[in-house]
């Protein structure tokens, strides 16, 4: 596996066990639709929560949030809208954002709620 690969698989591990020490319940990881992926699916207490988790190393000059495009937020909007209609869930939902750096032998996150106007 590519070194960014493992970075990524890491952010993701590391972004669910954040979540889930602020009590939300995951209940998918990589979630597939079509083409694209949603990492997180969970719960915050009964609002729906799809979560895209960015993952850089420190230093690396890009902040892991500004790697989201327009194009990149279609596609999660498209995936979430894919997943509600097939898991039958009415709940409130929204987007998350997790921006994950490592440095070192310390982790930064910021979890951004709410990171973009959904279309539901």
């Amino acid at each position: 596996m590519a070194e960014h690969n493992e970075i990524g698989v890491l952010g993701e591990e590391l972004a669910s066990k954040f979540l889930e020490n602020k009590n939300y319940q995951i209940l998918q990881r990589n979630w597939r639709w079509h083409k694209y992926e949603i990492d997180i699916i969970a719960l915050d207490k009964d609002t729906l929560v799809f979560a895209e988790v960015k993952t850089r190393t420190y230093g690396s000059g890009e902040n892991p949030k500004d790697a989201i495009t327009r194009r990149k937020q279609k596609l999660i909007l498209e995936a979430a809208n894919a997943y509600i209609e097939e898991s039958g869930l009415e709940n409130e939902a929204r987007i998350d954002v997790l921006s994950v750096i490592l440095k070192a032998d310390n982790v930064y996150i910021e979890h951004i709620k709410d990171a973009f106007d959904p279309e539901f």
